[in-house]
């Protein structure tokens, strides 16, 4: 009975809804985002020595600034966004800078060390970090190479504006009368030409 009740549903369901319409209907499951982080004003951060990545140490949840974004993990996933307090949206990958980022570091930084050495770090300002990054940008923008189109020289023997008219290499060096639009007929077959020292008479 139950069998037959929600046959006749799923045929009242087929009549009712078209087909193009049932088609275009895909169920697509969410990611989900990280809780908010409630700040009460701009986070202040370090830099780990000789990563380029910065961490926000007085925070309870990890938090990294690297390449111009800030970066969150969360359940296993990864979030960046380019405002530390909205915008995450997931990023399907562990980013590449994490693997110079020692599991410890907050001990480290709660220890004032660096690989077994005195660390002597400071804090640095959101205001702050944006100048840094803002010059690392240009700096690095400056160093890159400059790709430049070359003026095309001039090559010998051709003229300006012109194209070099050249003769086929075939043609080169021999003298007019061996060429073969200037030969007689007969010639390329090994006959004199009429009237010539072996025309028979």
């Amino acid at each position: 009975m139950k069998k037959l009740l929600l046959g006749v549903m799923f045929l009242a369901l087929a009549i009712s809804v078209p087909i193009p319409t049932m088609a275009g209907v895909s169920i697509q499951i969410g990611i989900p985002l990280p809780p908010p982080v409630v700040f009460p004003g701009p986070p202040e951060v370090v830099l780990l020595p000789n990563t380029g990545v910065y961490v926000a140490p007085d925070i309870a949840v990890d938090l990294f600034f690297f390449d111009g974004w800030w970066w969150r993990p969360w359940e296993g996933r990864w979030y960046r966004s380019q405002n530390y307090r909205s915008g995450w949206v997931y990023y399907d990958r562990v980013p590449s800078f994490y693997g110079r980022v020692p599991p410890r570091w907050r001990e480290d930084y709660r220890e004032h060390r660096w690989n077994g050495r005195e660390w002597h770090y400071q804090r640095v300002t959101h205001p702050e970090l944006q100048r840094i990054y803002r010059r690392n940008v240009r700096e690095q923008s400056r160093t890159q190479p400059q790709m430049r189109a070359q003026p095309a020289r001039p090559q010998p023997g051709r003229a300006e504006g012109r194209p070099e008219e050249r003769r086929p290499e075939r043609e080169m060096g021999r003298p007019p009368e061996a060429r073969p639009e200037e030969r007689r007929p007969g010639a390329e077959h090994g006959q004199p030409p009429h009237g010539g020292p072996g025309e028979r008479r």
